[in-house]
């Protein structure tokens, strides 16, 4: 049963309640629908996650299918090809699936960080204006959708002597880009078309999101969370007056090394030993990368075990933590085939977990593949295996 907060801010002299991991894995796991599979649409949880971290294609789909009851992947397919949620860089600098009125404010909310990426680039765009690249770019992508060669070879025109990788990285970073369809759907997608955000959906710029609101969403969909957590979780800086201008309106609580963490008065926070099902989470999903500190999540025995250098698995949450990583295969590589799920736990799970285990993987792949379900399997292996 979720707890009962107070809404009005504790007297000054009163201590914050400190939070284990395990209360804020909880509070976490069910704001990110983890906890039980919401009836809401693939757009409204789209909203409410503030974007579905989508590096690669596949992803926010099982991020989906994770979180809600009878997903059905054409659905968010159906709300791209629409124009109604689309494949931008926002968050961290990374590709996320955004509804379209979040990637036409949040985009321009991070825009800091494009800043700051750009000028690592610096020594490779002499001489360039990016004033100037930008209008250029603007007019090559919103005259036809350009993949990132042929934008590259054309700007390299204009400036033969800049680095080809900066003039790619400077249009990333000063022009609002979307992936166009098909990249990005159910089953048939294509290679990377970029144009604008405003020519894609045919509604002009917006004012960046205000700080504070985008605060109170992050707190809504991560919370309880500390100024660093949000930090990390949206690539910015200097957040910290903003959780200060916030501060009547919030309540606060400590972890257990003393930070503090702010939070929505009305949030759930559910007791910590709310049952929380196994659940098959794909890479880079961002209930793993939301916070500074993520030991609500991923055990600190396991850090670092859930990917390999820049590769990342997908995980499986069990208990409401990180405890296998997980990827299926098909014969030959055919998708049509019998698929095996390979589960590798990082630890010993019992005998009755593996059973849970087992049973919502083979739920995602009846749901997520068109095979036969009687045709899939899951097996556990050696952690070592992925690595051979």
């Amino acid at each position: 049963m979720a707890e009962q907060t107070n809404p009005a801010a504790p007297a000054a002299s009163a201590r914050p309640r400190v939070l284990p991991p395990r209360a804020l894995g909880r509070a976490t796991l069910e704001r990110q629908l983890l906890l039980s599979r919401s009836p809401m649409s693939a757009k409204d949880a789209v909203g409410h996650l503030v974007g579905l971290q989508a590096q690669n294609t596949r992803p926010p789909y099982y991020q989906l299918f994770a979180r809600l009851a009878d997903f059905d992947p054409a659905e968010l397919s159906t709300l791209m090809e629409s124009r109604e949620v689309v494949r931008i860089v926002t968050l961290r600098s990374t590709i996320h699936t955004h509804t379209a009125d979040d990637a036409l404010t949040l985009r321009p909310l991070v825009q800091p960080a494009r800043d700051r990426e750009l000028n690592m680039f610096r020594r490779g765009l002499v001489g360039v204006d990016p004033d100037r690249l930008a209008a250029i770019g603007r007019e090559l992508v919103e005259e036809r959708p350009r993949t990132p060669k042929e934008l590259r070879e054309a700007l390299l025109v204009q400036w033969p002597d800049a680095d080809p990788q900066a003039l790619s990285v400077a249009a990333r970073c000063t022009l609002p880009l979307v992936q166009v369809v098909p990249r990005g759907l159910w089953g048939r997608s294509g290679q990377v078309e970029l144009t604008t955000v405003e020519h894609w959906l045919g509604r002009p710029a917006r004012p960046a999101a205000a700080p504070d609101a985008t605060v109170l969403r992050y707190l809504g969909a991560f919370g309880p969370a500390s100024v660093k957590d949000m930090q990390r979780w949206a690539g910015l800086t200097r957040l910290g007056e903003v959780f200060e201008r916030l501060r009547p309106r919030l309540v606060t609580f400590r972890d257990e090394n003393g930070v503090e963490l702010f939070d929505l008065p009305d949030a759930p926070r559910p007791d910590p030993d709310t049952p929380a099902p196994p659940r098959f989470l794909p890479e880079f999903d961002n209930v793993l990368l939301g916070h500074a500190d993520r030991t609500r999540i991923i055990p600190p025995r396991y850090r670092g075990r859930n990917g390999n250098g820049n590769q990342a698995y997908g995980t499986v949450l069990v208990d409401g933590f990180l405890a296998a990583v997980w990827r299926y295969g098909t014969p030959g590589g055919k998708p049509r085939e019998a698929t095996t799920l390979t589960v590798q736990a990082l630890g010993r799970l019992s005998r009755a977990e593996r059973d849970a285990v087992t049973e919502e993987g083979m739920g995602m792949l009846a749901a997520m593949l068109p095979a036969d379900p009687s045709a899939h399997e899951v097996r556990f292996a050696r952690f070592v295996d992925f690595g051979e």
